[in-house]
């Protein structure tokens, strides 16, 4: 072969090697744009991602640097960006994921607790000596003797009366026997001196209208009731001021309860009560919340709810426990879904919003009481959509709800 062919075939060989590359090239490029899932029409394309590694984003398709397959687009239309979640309707029933729709409606939380039963302090008399003396008789003997309004408790002889008595019988006497001017004003300085010597006026009438000295009181119970606190005697000697008796009325008593800290807020004073015992299965007793004293319990994170109940048969003593369900005083409608809708996830409350066509979007909502299965939601939906209430399992936290929204999109796929 002379140089002039051998020339000829090189050059040949040149030619053919270059269509070959170019067309490995071409073919190569066309397959794995083929290979690529095709662009939907009319629909704008965010990026593309691995759906088995969603966090990272591409700017061109092509193969993915984690798995072998192609990346897929994310279109603006699909919200991916706001975390929806596509779900097929087998993956659907598969999940068993189940919808509630938002309601309004009027949400009266019943606050559960238990108490214990203690005297109403505001139904306390106590009664003390007015007068230095000494007790003659005693009527009631014991602690926790039950009395009665006006009943006897105890006769005090009571020495400075008989003085300021006699200085009074003496003045009328002489007043009605002589006819000095003057000595009307010196009965009525008498009558003064018996006055500061501890006699009401009904006492002194007495003495007016039986012309006799009388030494002696009676101390009556002013309430029913029963005697808590006996510091009398028979025969002792009391000074003026010295406490003797002290008596609860047991016509109300308290009921002390303890409510939990996140139900607090929904007790106010003047919310009613119902509140039943052991010792008295079957009965019901009504009352009131009086007070919600400022003061937590650091053990149990509870507040303390004074509850006044009426107790017209005497039947609650202090002592009982007694278990007790509060309603708040005032009730007001709101938005409510059911409670197992919402998700905590720690710092903020998100519930999974049903858009048809088995898309779920995440929304972060702001609850407010919880009560008989509903939960009220102050901010973020409104009456009419629905929400997820089974299969919440797919959000576990706004990172988690990512991955699994691509990780479902692509196994709809």
């Amino acid at each position: 072969m002379n140089a002039r062919n051998a020339s000829l075939a090189a050059a040949a060989l040149v030619v053919v090697g270059g269509i070959g590359y170019g067309a490995y090239w071409y073919g190569m490029n066309r397959g794995m744009q083929m290979a690529s899932p095709p662009a939907a029409p009319g629909k704008k394309i965010l990026y593309w991602h691995d759906p088995m590694v969603p966090g990272q984003k591409f700017d061109k398709p092509g193969k993915s640097p984690f798995m072998d397959m192609q990346l897929v687009p994310v279109y603006a239309e699909d919200g991916s960006d706001e975390g929806a979640v596509i779900i097929s309707p087998r993956v659907q029933q598969n999940l068993g994921v189940r919808t509630a729709e938002v309601t309004r409606g009027a949400l009266a939380p019943a606050v559960e607790a238990v108490g214990s039963i203690a005297y109403n302090e505001r139904d306390l008399v106590m009664l003390q000596a007015r007068n230095s003396g000494f007790i003659e008789k005693l009527y009631v003997r014991a602690p926790l003797d039950p009395v009665r309004k006006g009943q006897a408790l105890a006769d005090l002889y009571v020495p400075d009366w008989v003085a300021a008595q006699e200085e009074f019988l003496s003045a009328r006497r002489i007043a009605s026997q002589t006819a000095v001017s003057g000595l009307a004003s010196l009965v009525d300085g008498a009558r003064q001196r018996m006055r500061l010597a501890g006699m009401t006026d009904e006492q002194i009438r007495v003495v007016e209208s039986n012309g006799s000295v009388v030494p002696r009181t009676t101390i009556a119970s002013p309430i029913d009731g029963v005697v808590a606190e006996l510091a009398a005697r028979e025969g002792m000697t009391v000074m003026s001021g010295a406490p003797l008796f002290k008596i609860y009325g047991l016509g109300t008593v308290w009921v002390n309860a303890e409510v939990p800290e996140a139900m607090a807020a929904s007790v106010r004073p003047g919310a009613s009560v119902e509140a039943r015992t052991a010792a008295f299965p079957g009965t019901t007793f009504k009352g009131r919340v009086s007070a919600i004293l400022p003061e937590v319990n650091a053990a149990t994170r509870t507040l303390k709810a004074r509850i006044e109940l009426a107790n017209p048969q005497r039947q609650l003593v202090p002592g009982m426990f007694a278990t007790v369900s509060l309603r708040p005083a005032a009730q007001h409608e709101a938005l409510l879904v059911p409670t197992e809708a919402v998700i905590a996830t720690g710092t903020r409350s998100v519930v999974m919003l049903a858009q048809g066509d088995g898309k779920f979007t995440p929304v972060e909502v702001e609850t407010g009481t919880e009560a008989n299965g509903q939960t009220e939601i102050r901010k973020g939906l409104q009456a009419g959509q629905k929400v997820v209430v089974s299969g919440q399992f797919l959000i576990d936290s706004e990172a988690n709800l990512r991955a699994g929204a691509a990780r479902l999109s692509g196994e709809a796929k």
